[in-house]
C-alpha cells in the first residue's frame, strides 16, 4: 500500500489516506484505454439521425413524364432517388451504437485512468467535498490547486457542489459511481475526497 497526502482546500496537508496500488499504481495500457473510451462513447450516441426513403417522400402519383420522345431515361415516379426531391438511397436510418464490452475490461481502464492521474502527479485527496453552493467560492478553491481543469469526485451525491462546478467549463463533478474513463482522461487532474477513495478502491477489485 502506497500513502497519499490528504489536504483541505488551502491545499495543506491534513493527513494520509492509503492507496490500493492494484487500483491506483497500475501500470497504463493505450490499448486499454482507447477501446473503453470507444465503447463510452458509443454508448452515448443517440442513433436518432434518418432520411426520408422513396416510401416517405411526398409526390409520386403519376409518371413525371411519358416513356418515350423526351430524350430523357424513363422514369415512373417522382419518389425515385434519381428525380430531384425523391427519396434518398441508402441513407443512415435510427439505429443503436452501443455494443457490449467485458466487465473485466471497463474495470481495468478504470484502474488504469486513476493509475495514469496518480503516475503524473494529478490526483488529490481533499478531505471532504463541502460548498456553499456558489461558482466563485468554489472557483477561489480549484485556484489554490492551480489546475487548469478537473474532475472533483465525492462519495455521495452533493448538490451544492454540483451546483457550484456547473458553471465551471473547466471543471466537473462526479459521484464515485459515476467515475469513467472518458472524463478522468479528458480533464487534467481528478479530485477525490478521502470517503471516496476506499469506495472506488472497493468497486474496482471486484
Amino acid at each position: 500500500m502506497s500513502n497519499a497526502a490528504v489536504y483541505n482546500w488551502k491545499k495543506e496537508k491534513v493527513g494520509s489516506v492509503e492507496l490500493d496500488p492494484s487500483v491506483f499504481a497500475v501500470q497504463p495500457r493505450n490499448d486499454i484505454l482507447h477501446e473503453v473510451v470507444r465503447w463510452q462513447l458509443a454508448c452515448r450516441r443517440q442513433g436518432t439521425h434518418m432520411v426520408k426513403t422513396r416510401g416517405l417522400v411526398s409526390g409520386g402519383g403519376k409518371k413525371p413524364f411519358k416513356q418515350k420522345g423526351t430524350g430523357n431515361a424513363r422514369q415512373g415516379s417522382s419518389r425515385s432517388p434519381l428525380m430531384p426531391g425523391g427519396g434518398k438511397l441508402f441513407g443512415p436510418v435510427p439505429r443503436d451504437y452501443s455494443y457490449a464490452l467485458p466487465k473485466r475490461i471497463r474495470r481495468l481502464g478504470l484502474r488504469m485512468a486513476l493509475s495514469h492521474l496518480n503516475l503524473a502527479g494529478k490526483l488529490f485527496v481533499v478531505e471532504n467535498m463541502e460548498s456553499e453552493g456558489k461558482t466563485k467560492e468554489l472557483a477561489q478553491r480549484l485556484k489554490s490547486f492551480g489546475l487548469g481543469s478537473s474532475v472533483l469526485v465525492d462519495s455521495k451525491p452533493n448538490a451544492m457542489v454540483e451546483r457550484a462546478s456547473r458553471n465551471l467549463k473547466k471543471h466537473k463533478f462526479l459521484e464515485s459511481a459515476g467515475l469513467n474513463v472518458f472524463d478522468l482522461l479528458k480533464y487534467d487532474a481528478v479530485i477525490l475526497t478521502k470517503d471516496s477513495v476506499g469506495q472506488i478502491a472497493h468497486r474496482l477489485q471486484g
